[in-house]
């Protein structure tokens, strides 16, 4: 089993910052995922991090998104620079064995932290 557990979302006006942390406890897995969901639309996939090193990011979020992990802390984290309101939505981390788009894919997912970003 693999326990995931977001922090760090919020209000922010476009332009801002926000930074995300998923800490990751239990049996690991060797990749790390952060994944959206708005109102009305399907879960999508935002970024990924293997534990061993590489990162992978969806095209809409490229230069403006970091994802990021430290291995000590188990923890994963995303930072978000010049935030637009289309990035509003819950932010879910997921842990699987491989780097998919596909949500269905990921074995563990956390309870999700909203993140709105206003005009």
């Amino acid at each position: 089993q693999v326990q995931l557990v977001e922090s760090g979302g919020g209000l922010v006006q476009a332009g801002g910052s926000l930074r995300l942390s998923c800490a990751a406890s239990g049996r690991s897995r060797n990749v790390m995922a952060w994944f959206r969901q708005a109102p009305g639309k399907e879960r999508e996939f935002v970024a990924a991090i293997r534990w061993s090193g590489g990162t992978y990011y969806t095209n809409s979020v490229k230069g403006r998104f970091t994802i990021s992990r430290d291995i000590v802390k188990k923890t994963v984290f995303l930072q978000m620079n010049s935030l637009k309101p289309e990035d509003t939505a819950v932010y879910y981390c997921a842990a699987g064995m491989h780097v998919v788009l596909t949500a269905r894919e990921y074995d563990y997912w956390g309870q999700g932290t909203q993140v709105t970003v206003s005009s």
